[in-house]
């Protein structure tokens, strides 16, 4: 099994998606924690994950880059001006570096860094349990035992897949990265809908959500198309064929069709003003 022995991986920024892969990393025993530098500017965080996970921890984000073989940028879009600078010229040229910065291209990486090894990812929340599903690219210049590391790193919060052109990642963005806020919208449409009905929003939250979990666990394994499963639980004349005909009249395909369209826009402007 590949595994990051011997590698030196720096997180700059040390908030919950980059705590999340130091966590996923360490479960899967694939780097040691004395190979592992975080950094960030609150001490109290700092002491925090040390005390958690045995890393190395710094205030200062070059101290953390120097030397590191893998370094991870998981910082936030809006605060990558005030990071880059202090990268600069401090990242060795041979190592690989990694932005789960929404937003951020690539180009904007090489150049605050210096470094063209570059790879854009585009992970969602549900990595903080390793259960999240990640979109990345890599510039041309990224060798192939690099890619591999990138795989393992982003492989810590969940499933991957990556792409042969920038152009997707807001796609990605728009599916994945923001996904997961369509599904807890209607997660919690339908427990609404239950305490509607009189169940206890403890007992309506339940069944919604072993209801949508099984669901999708369900069509993950079967491999049929969606269509084929909702025609499987869809009776002539029943409650599904029933709840299916209001969920098509109120056209909630064109609506999701529209929201995630609406996303994919937002996510290239947001790119154009970076």
């Amino acid at each position: 099994m590949t595994t990051l022995t011997n590698k030196r991986v720096a997180f700059i920024g040390a908030g919950v998606m980059g705590e999340a892969m130091i966590k996923g990393l360490l479960a899967r025993e694939l780097i040691q924690p004395a190979a592992i530098t975080a950094s960030d500017p609150h001490l109290e965080r700092g002491q925090e994950l040390k005390d958690r996970y045995g890393l190395h921890f710094t205030t200062d984000n070059a101290v953390a880059a120097t030397d590191a073989d893998i370094v991870v940028l998981s910082v936030k879009p809006q605060v990558m001006g005030k990071v880059l600078p202090g990268l600069h010229n401090r990242i060795r040229e041979d190592a690989l570096v990694m932005s789960i910065a929404a937003g951020v291209k690539l180009s904007r990486i090489v150049q605050g860094c210096e470094n063209r090894n570059v790879v854009r990812a585009m992970p969602n929340t549900p990595g903080q349990i390793s259960e999240g599903m990640t979109a990345w690219v890599a510039t041309s210049e990224v060798s192939d035992e690099q890619l591999l590391w990138a795989e393992l790193v982003l492989g810590a919060l969940g499933e991957t897949l990556r792409v042969s052109d920038e152009k997707f990642m807001d796609m990605a963005t728009a599916l994945n990265g923001s996904g997961p806020s369509y599904v807890f919208l209607l997660m919690e449409a339908l427990i609404d809908a239950g305490v509607h009905m009189g169940f206890s929003r403890q007992d309506s939250q339940k069944l919604v959500q072993q209801t949508m979990l099984g669901a999708v666990n369900y069509a993950i394994k079967s491999g049929k198309h969606p269509a084929e499963l909702r025609n499987q639980v869809t009776s002539p004349g029943g409650t599904s064929a029933a709840a299916l005909y209001q969920l098509e009249k109120g056209s909630v395909r064109t609506t999701i069709s529209q929201a995630v369209w609406a996303a994919y826009k937002r996510s290239v402007e947001l790119g154009q003003d970076e």
